[in-house]
């Protein structure tokens, strides 16, 4: 079977092997048994499902949470020549008919569908007619209230195996606990246990917690010492990726800035300017870094404490993808513990307040009670919060909430671009253009520019068809618009909007409530893992990689010897004491040259010796020569 799949891998993708434990879980997926893949971030998780699916008879459905991660995957896989589509909220419905119908009909190698779908009808009518070679969930970790982003609709998957009781799954995440592991393969009902495991340990990437009042000098000093490669810089307000990039820029660091606020076409810019090398630097929310596989990241620097260890992780993962040694700076000032705890307790709004602003969204929207189910709308947070007076805070954690629920799931914006294709047969467009000839020149441009626009939803620019028909653009979408009522074609303007899918029917304010998990239980872990964090950055005693491994039930006592720590345990464990006692005591009221010092010494290491006489004219207890050749004591007492 190995053999079969190494064929694949260098066919499709040009690897001539596989990496560490990735063979061994494609052999697994192969012998058709459901299957728990844990590697780190960039460990190359896509091979596991995409390799074994191209070497099966029929569809790989791929289970996904991160729209843009899935539209980039396809549009990588389709670049492969193999056919591939995807399934998300805010899709024009002729769009949702086409992909189901080519997945049914065996068109389709891969269909990825944000797991929201699969509770409509419409996503199950056409399950029963797909033949399902494996079943791929990635981010699988979110299947847990215990995982640290746990999404509801992911409890619905279990509910599709019987659809496809011979269908292996094969789940897949970066990040999870011993206890997230068990209930991954629980909720998933694998028939056994099967978990791969590769160790979370990056031995190329060292961790540090550096405790800093002065964070812009210690982040200066880090990025223009880095002589080559990039880096990235984490922090948790969407202003201050502005502001740290336009002071990087202003002390000649090139950088730009990231954040799910940015329209779309803005984000690809900025983001295709860092994968290019065109700037050093990209300040960054946690929006930044889902599907980036940039090999050369040396540093990732952390500006705010992130909200766990999971996701401390995950973003510091994006280091050294090239497996040369990378570092992580979690940088950490004397108000960051209390502002980590102020933002978790902000994180769970009053129920009340909740209530309130469910009901906010009800007439945002014109949902009557009742209606609204599997129904998704363009939304922006801040024009919503500003028509009721809420702050964006409370309504984004709120909404979170409400996620974590089931009502709802939001998605940051994504560009999608206009598209069209045309619906009439060949035999009746030509009536159509006969008795509509003022149609004429934008459906000629259609059939003559956009080839497959008859089969298939093909992007397009409305001011380019202006320029090549002698339209305007305003004309061009009229005229778009007209011909998709007269149902000659289907037409889907251009959405860069977050988008929002009420998951259920909408109810009444006075029987709406949060169940006991989802929010006592789920406010009890939250800060659970803000103490972990808390105390991974104030443990100064134990080597920062052997934490992070710990966290993961990974035991070791193999510590790193390069982070913080590690770097402060080795300079104790150097007698500098008894070092400076003797040097000050051979002066006496001699001179000695540096070099005669450092013979006298001989017991110990002459860099350790050094360190330890350029400390002691630091302080004042030695002076050192005008052309720093010879040695004589200074004006202050040596503490020995």
């Amino acid at each position: 079977m190995s053999a079969v799949t190494r064929s694949v891998l260098q066919k499709y993708w040009g690897y001539p092997s596989f990496r560490p434990l990735q063979e061994d879980i494609v052999d697994s997926v192969m012998a058709g048994k459901d299957t728990l893949a844990l590697l780190p971030t960039g460990g190359g998780k896509s091979i596991c499902f995409q390799v074994p699916a191209m070497a099966m008879d029929g569809l790989c459905l791929v289970i996904t949470p991160l729209i843009a991660l899935m539209k980039d995957q396809v549009a990588h896989l389709v670049e492969r020549g193999i056919p591939a589509a995807a399934i998300y909220s805010g899709m024009h419905p002729d769009e949702l008919e086409l992909a189901y119908n080519q997945a049914a009909f065996g068109r389709l190698k891969f269909l990825y569908v944000s797991p929201e779908r699969l509770q409509t009808n419409q996503f199950i009518e056409a399950l029963r007619r797909m033949k399902v070679c494996l079943l791929a969930v990635d981010e699988s970790h979110c299947i847990s209230q215990w995982g640290y982003d746990f999404r509801p609709p992911y409890l619905k998957i279990a509910d599709i195996r019987p659809y496809m009781p011979k269908t292996p799954v094969l789940a897949l995440t970066a990040t999870a606990t011993a206890k997230v592991v068990d209930d991954i393969q629980l909720r998933l009902g694998f028939k056994q246990k099967n978990v791969f495991q590769s160790s979370f340990e990056r031995k190329n990437v060292t961790y540090n917690v550096l405790h800093e009042a002065d964070k812009y000098g210690v982040l200066y000093r880090k990025l223009n010492a880095m002589t080559e490669g990039s880096a990235i810089v984490y922090v948790r307000n969407r202003k201050r990726t502005q502001v740290i990039a336009d002071w990087l820029n202003s002390v000649g660091i090139s950088a730009t800035f990231y954040h799910a606020g940015l329209d779309a076409k803005t984000r690809d810019e900025r983001q295709d300017l860092w994968m290019k090398g065109k700037v050093k630097v990209i300040a960054a929310t946690n929006a930044f870094g889902m599907g980036i596989d940039k090999p050369d990241v040396r540093q990732v620097i952390h500006m705010d404490l992130p909200d766990s260890i999971e996701a401390y992780f995950q973003e510091a993962g994006r280091a050294g993808r090239d497996l040369k040694p990378s570092e992580a700076f979690l940088l950490v000032s004397p108000a960051d513990v209390k502002k980590l705890q102020e933002n978790q307790a902000q994180s769970f709004p009053e129920l009340e307040r909740i209530k309130l602003i469910y009901n906010a969204l009800g007439n945002y929207f014109n949902i009557p009670v009742g209606a609204g189910a599997n129904v998704s709308y363009p939304f922006v947070i801040h024009d919503f919060a500003n028509c009721y007076g809420f702050s964006v805070v409370e309504v984004f954690h709120t909404l979170k909430l409400l996620e974590k629920e089931g009502f709802m799931v939001l998605s940051d914006s994504f560009d999608e671009p206009s598209k069209v294709m045309i619906k009439a047969s060949r035999d009746d467009i030509y009536g159509f253009q006969v008795n509509n000839p003022k149609f004429g020149e934008l459906i000629k441009f259609m059939l003559r520019s956009l080839p497959g626009v008859m089969t298939d939803f093909v992007k397009i620019n409305e001011e380019t068809m202006a320029q090549k028909t002698g339209l305007t653009s305003e004309k061009v979408v009229e005229q778009l618009k007209q011909l998709e009522s007269y149902n000659f074609l289907s037409y889907v303007p251009r959405n860069d909007k977050p988008q929002i899918l009420f998951l259920s029917e909408f109810v009444d304010a006075k029987h709406f409530g949060l169940s006991k998990e989802n929010y006592h239980d789920r406010k009890k872990d939250a800060e659970e893992r803000v103490k972990a964090v808390v105390d991974f950055v104030n443990n100064d005693e134990e080597c920062r990689s052997v934490q992070l491994l710990r966290y993961f039930n990974e035991k070791t006592n193999k510590v790193c010897g390069k982070c913080d720590v590690c770097l402060r345990n080795e300079v104790r464990q150097v007698p500098y004491d008894s070092i400076e006692a003797l040097v000050v005591s051979m002066l006496g009221e001699e001179r000695l040259s540096v070099r005669e010092v450092v013979g006298k010494c001989g017991d110990f290491e002459e860099k350790n010796v050094l360190d330890a006489i350029r400390f002691l004219v630091d302080n004042g207890v030695l002076q050192l020569s005008n052309n720093g050749t010879t040695l004589q004591k200074g004006h202050k007492k040596s503490r020995h």
